[in-house]
């Protein structure tokens, strides 16, 4: 058991997104469901502490409960419900991985629920079918999320084929496209709120893997936002001034760096616009990113 949660810390240190989102997400669920038995055992109401988590339809309620816009994507009660979540995030996680990085991943995940909880608040706040049922009706479970990462891979490398049982190889954009049509005949049902979520994470997927094939990725602002969040209890190291014989750059010398490292950049968009992110060699991931948060 100890050795367990060691493996379980040092996921967490190395940074691997992955299985950190499943990890929070199954240790939210077992929270949630110890939380509930032990209030229905001195019969308190279950359903209130529920909410606290769970994105609500209704624009009051949500003003008053803003934290639910994300607390609502890594929650579930039913086991059936977190265990399909999770395996489809760790499978097409893996996929995603093949041509993106871990920040990539992490951010695709947050942005794909906020676009499932705007759809979602949207739809019941817009259609007369939904009137009655704003003031009760509440969005959970990390599907959204999900279908943003099915989508973003799908829709960016369209020929890309999995093997699935009793049909055999398939591209991947065709069970996409088929779970999509599902969810938009399923907006009028009992579980219309999560098909919605689902509908709005697809759209969100497909439009990053638009977005990455012109060279513009999406997550990184979301990523400055968390890694500000992350860094807020860390303290800071002390300012430490050193002295070096180190020569200033000349006019001309620094306007020849810049120069250099314009063209270097044209050419690693130009080889992304043809050939996609995953051509792109380490080093030049690298350049990539760092002009991104320039």
């Amino acid at each position: 058991m100890e050795s367990f949660f060691t493996n379980i810390k040092q996921t967490f240190r190395r940074g691997n997104v992955l299985w950190s989102l499943i990890y929070i997400n199954i240790g939210v669920f077992i929270v949630v469901r110890l939380g509930v038995v032990i209030l229905t055992l001195f019969q308190i109401n279950s359903g209130e502490f529920l909410q606290y988590l769970q994105l609500p339809s209704s624009l009051d309620l949500l003003l008053i409960r803003p934290w639910t816009l994300i607390t609502y994507m890594f929650t579930h009660y039913d086991f059936l419900h977190i265990l399909f979540n999770m395996l489809w995030l760790y499978w097409f996680g893996k996929i995603f991985l093949m041509f993106f990085n871990e920040r990539q991943l992490g951010g695709l995940y947050i942005l794909g629920g906020l676009a499932g909880a705007f759809l979602f608040i949207l739809a019941y706040n817009l259609f007369p079918y939904f009137e009655k049922m704003v003031t009760s009706s509440f969005l959970m479970g990390a599907s959204a999320s999900v279908m943003a990462i099915v989508f973003a891979i799908s829709f960016y490398r369209k020929d890309y084929e999995i093997g699935l049982l009793f049909i055999g190889r398939i591209k991947l954009i065709y069970l996409a496209i088929f779970t999509f049509l599902l969810d938009l005949l399923a907006i009028t049902s009992a579980n219309a709120g999560g098909h919605i979520a689902h509908v709005g994470g697809a759209l969100l997927g497909i439009l990053y893997a638009a977005m990455i094939a012109r060279g513009k990725d999406m997550t990184a602002p979301i990523n400055r936002v968390i890694d500000w969040f992350a860094n807020l209890g860390k303290r800071r190291p002390k300012m430490k001034v050193t002295y070096t014989n180190r020569r200033r750059e000349t006019d001309y010398e620094y306007n020849a760096r810049k120069n250099r490292e314009a063209e270097d950049l044209d050419k690693i968009l130009e080889k992304l616009r043809r050939s996609g992110y995953g051509s792109l060699s380490a080093d030049e991931k690298r350049k990539l990113f760092d002009a991104s948060k320039k």
